[in-house]
């Protein structure tokens, strides 16, 4: 029997639920931002998460208040899954002072310092430093913390992963780096760009301990994360988890998706996180059809709050637009 089936047969029915609630938030909240974007009351880019959700709800649960996590720009579903309220977050998406960022991020940079979400990153890899220097400074504090880093395997291309994960590995640093391996970095798929797909095995090059999992698996993520945090607690040096996903929608609102078939995109449905752990769920006894529709009903209610208090949310007055900016002359 596998770790993973083992995990399943300890699963209580209160964390059962639990991971599916969350990975279902993330869901429909990112339905809901999707409409709401070709209304026009979200502006800018925004990347949806769709398809990926048991990997941020899966490493989430092993992690504590006190620990940091740092991502990409396509981070609604860490930040929900990190505890940010829904309607903060939807309030960034308008733009409105209520927001996580007081409105000035948006979509693709969501902040929130009470609850160590060091928000979205909107450079390729240029999170990586950002997580080795979080983690540097918890280990000369002797603070005993971990670091959580997600990101595309895109970022596998730039320097900053190289120099990040070598630092991260000579000062024995309290990183958990978290591949999101989507196979398309924006419109480039892996084998196009990099002469080793395996992106763990670039981790493990400098001598960090890393592994490959099914991505679409929230308890393989669990599991995996678990082992991985324990490790860095216990003073082990940095972890490497590449998680093996797909994103079910395109890169971006204005990404035509030309280089990739249907075909694949719904094979990969097929082994969605939604559509496997529910499955499970249902099968195991643990949640049956009112059970689900309770928990559709409540998110549906959350996202409603979430949309009105975005809806009445106030805009930053003109005067204000450059309080907080600075040049470097």
């Amino acid at each position: 029997m596998n770790e993973q089936s083992d995990s399943k047969l300890h699963l209580n029915r209160e964390h059962a639920l639990h991971l599916l609630r969350e990975m279902l938030r993330i869901r429909r909240f990112e339905e809901r931002c999707a409409e709401i974007y070709t209304e026009e009351k979200i502006r800018g880019f925004l990347h949806l998460y769709i398809g990926e959700e048991a990997i941020a709800v899966g490493v989430m649960q092993c992690l504590t208040p006190e620990d940091a996590v740092v991502t990409t720009y396509r981070e609604h579903g860490h930040a929900l899954a990190r505890g940010l309220p829904m309607t903060t977050m939807m309030a960034e998406m308008y733009g409105k002072q209520e927001g996580c960022s007081r409105g000035r991020g948006g979509s693709m940079h969501l902040f929130d310092a009470a609850r160590r979400f060091y928000g979205g990153s909107a450079i390729v890899a240029g999170l990586l430093p950002l997580a080795v220097g979080l983690a540097l400074a918890d280990k000369l504090q002797r603070r005993n913390r971990v670091t959580a880093c997600f990101f595309g395997e895109g970022a596998a291309a730039e320097g900053e992963f190289h120099e990040s994960l070598n630092l991260a590995a000579l000062w024995r640093l309290p990183v958990l780096f978290i591949c999101e391996n989507n196979l398309y970095a924006m419109g480039t798929a892996l084998e196009r760009s990099e002469s080793e797909t395996h992106i763990y095995r670039k981790a493990q090059s400098y001598q960090i301990a890393a592994e490959t999992l099914d991505g679409m698996d929230v308890l393989a993520v669990e599991v995996a994360a678990r082992r991985a945090v324990a490790a860095i607690r216990a003073g082990a040096g940095p972890r490497f988890l590449e998680c093996q996903t797909y994103r079910f929608r395109a890169h971006s609102m204005f990404d035509a998706q030309l280089y990739r078939d249907k075909a694949e995109v719904e094979a990969w449905k097929k082994k969605g996180p939604l559509l496997r752990f529910g499955h499970w769920v249902e099968e195991a006894g643990l949640l049956d059809v009112t059970g689900r529709s309770q928990i559709e009903a409540d998110i549906e209610a959350e996202l409603a709050a979430a949309v009105a208090f975005a809806e009445a949310g106030t805009w930053e007055p003109i005067e204000d637009l450059t309080k907080d900016v600075y040049t470097m002359g």
